[in-house]
């Protein structure tokens, strides 16, 4: 097909977990494909709370509320979840693990305006080094690194328009067929989006569906995809 888009998109997403149970924060893969409650059940495993109890909260790679995972019945890819995200589970039993309740416990506070003063602490150290967040010069090269894909991934848009034919590709699911609808930012997220809406047949019935990807450039690249949202609905004719 003549000027075709192929996009490659991740049926699973890495995303950050913390809770209120504990201050521990980990990663763990998810299938985009299960529903909220399955997701629930596989936390209840991980976090210590049941499903019953829990209150789920998505907040976006740099820790924006995005919203509330409420919908039990909902697919885990029908949410904003990318790569690094946040999900943070509310035990409503209100619990508090033993280990990580340090109320009672007797410990030397230091102020922050007391610590920057200090001569022989690790920030005084990396200081004087250069290193980590005090390395001027890498931080420079991040930033010159993100000024680049920012003009890399406004160039891949730029060269999409509204009304292309495309194809859309998600591991071992079949191809299908869409028009790009949109091409541009949104307000929860920064990075240039692509919008895409499909249309397609099956069996005896015509099913239109209308179902929204939000995709990251590059597009080719699965790695660095990203499944922004799915939402979706089916009219028979």
């Amino acid at each position: 097909m003549e000027g075709e888009i192929t996009i490659v998109s991740n049926p699973t997403v890495n995303v950050r977990l913390t809770n209120t149970i504990s201050s521990f924060e980990s990663m763990r893969r998810f299938n985009r494909g299960i529903t909220i409650a399955e997701l629930k059940g596989k936390l209840e495993m991980i976090v210590g709370a049941s499903p019953s109890s829990m209150e789920l909260e998505l907040f976006s790679v740099s820790d924006i509320f995005l919203q509330k995972m409420d919908d039990n019945e909902a697919l885990l890819g029908s949410y904003p979840v990318d790569d690094n995200c946040k999900i943070h589970v509310i035990d409503k039993s209100g619990q508090i693990s033993e280990f990580t309740d340090v109320s009672k416990v007797e410990k030397f506070e230091l102020p922050d305006d007391a610590y920057e003063k200090r001569t022989d602490s690790a920030r005084s150290f990396m200081k004087k080094h250069g290193v980590g967040q005090f390395n001027e010069e890498e931080k420079a090269k991040k930033r010159a690194e993100n000024a680049a894909r920012r003009e890399e991934e406004k160039a891949a848009a730029d060269a999409l328009s509204v009304g292309s034919r495309c194809k859309v590709q998600v591991p071992e699911q079949p191809t299908k067929l869409g028009t790009v609808m949109y091409v541009g930012t949104t307000d929860f997220k920064p990075e240039i989006v692509m919008v895409i809406v499909w249309f397609y047949s099956q069996g005896y019935n015509l099913l239109i569906s209308h179902t929204v990807f939000w995709f990251k450039f590059p597009l080719i690249n699965a790695e660095d995809t990203w499944w922004m949202s799915m939402s979706g609905f089916y009219i028979s004719v």
